[in-house]
């Protein structure tokens, strides 16, 4: 997504006219992009890895070497073909004058998970069979392959002028991103433990709130970026806005919060009962869910779209290019929010006895 937020500023800024421009952003990003995935994927598996051994007591080097190698393999091999589909995206959005900020951030945030996840069950489910029968040798030859191909992409990215600087400062968003994200992945695991149909409504909010933050921060940064200089905020807004201002009325990028949040209400209650339906067979759903459910994703939207005018102007502030920094905070604290709002929802549902499941309806389950 940061990938696409900077290509799409370039575009609008006319930086994408000529050929050998077009190449050198796009050889420089890829090579960026496959360095940052490699290395990021590597240390949430650790987390993972120690987390599960924190919590569970257990350790067994065939779950290590296995999620490590199915983690990094997911990553790059998603990334370098989302980062061309990105491309192709964002050169049509320029020829035929649409506006890329609408189109390539949400594009790679919902591809990417549904990529990622339908890649990363294959692959693991690969390896885990191949280890079963011939042992681990394969998971070292695919992190031996990723280890001789890290230096050579860091050459690329170093010879480049378009991603020289950010591959020296573009690592502590994405790391913090994961360990914030971790911890999102910790309400996940308590809550599934304790509310049915939990799992099946997360992705929803978390994937809702991420793609509309993004698209919100992808517009700010690139009106920020034709309108100023960095550090210096522009006369017609400030870091700290009142909360109207800034998603209803009053800075220019209120008018796009304001449909992002209109737009995230049809859209979570028809997921909700696509998502039920596909879970159970059956339409579930009572009225005091649909409720519960969409003010929590109210929440949540209006909440993310508030930090994202802070964080982004905030970075302009402290001449921090927002095109590579503020979606990893963004798309994170969608994940940290989405799941705690969720749980919280679940909860009240749970305390009035309108809790999903229980419903004389859903038998099935």
């Amino acid at each position: 997504m940061c990938l696409a937020s900077r290509l799409s500023t370039q575009v609008n800024l006319g930086n994408m006219c000529s050929r050998k421009e077009v190449i050198g952003m796009i050889v420089g990003n890829v090579a960026l992009v496959q360095v940052q995935a490699t290395v990021a994927s590597f240390l949430v598996s650790i987390f993972a890895i120690s987390v599960g051994a924190i919590m569970n007591g257990l350790f067994k080097l065939e779950h290590v070497m296995l999620l490590t190698s199915s983690a990094m393999f997911t990553a790059t091999s998603s990334c370098f073909v989302l980062d061309f589909v990105l491309v192709a995206v964002i050169l049509l959005s320029q020829k035929y004058r649409l506006n890329p900020d609408n189109m390539a951030t949400p594009l790679a945030a919902s591809i990417g998970d549904v990529v990622s996840i339908s890649l990363l069950s294959f692959i693991a489910s690969v390896l885990f069979d191949h280890i079963k029968i011939h042992g681990l040798w394969v998971t070292y030859v695919v992190l031996a392959c990723y280890m001789f191909l890290l230096p050579l992409w860091i050459i690329v990215v170093l010879k480049n002028k378009y991603t020289r600087p950010i591959l020296k400062t573009g690592w502590v968003p994405v790391l913090s991103a994961l360990c914030i994200s971790g911890l999102g992945g910790l309400v996940l695991d308590a809550a599934v433990e304790i509310f049915n149909g939990f799992v099946v409504f997360q992705p929803i909010i978390n994937g809702i709130g991420g793609n509309l933050v993004s698209v919100q921060a992808s517009k700010i940064s690139t009106m920020l970026h034709q309108t100023s200089i960095i550090g210096i905020i522009p006369p017609h807004t400030k870091i700290f806005e009142y909360p109207w201002r800034a998603l209803l009325k009053g800075v220019p990028y209120a008018n796009t919060a304001r449909i992002l949040i209109a737009m995230s209400i049809p859209g979570n209650i028809i997921f909700i009962f696509v998502a039920d339906y596909i879970h159970i067979g059956q339409t579930s759903i009572t009225l005091a869910f649909v409720l519960t459910y969409v003010a929590a994703s109210l929440l949540q939207i209006m909440l993310l779209l508030y930090i994202a005018h802070i964080i982004v102007h905030a970075m302009w502030k402290w001449k921090i290019d927002p095109d590579n920094s503020s979606i990893p905070y963004l798309t994170a604290l969608g994940d940290l929010l989405g799941s705690s709002f969720l749980a919280l929802a679940f909860l009240f549902l749970l305390s009035i006895n309108k809790e999903y499941g229980a419903d004389p309806l859903n038998v099935a389950n």
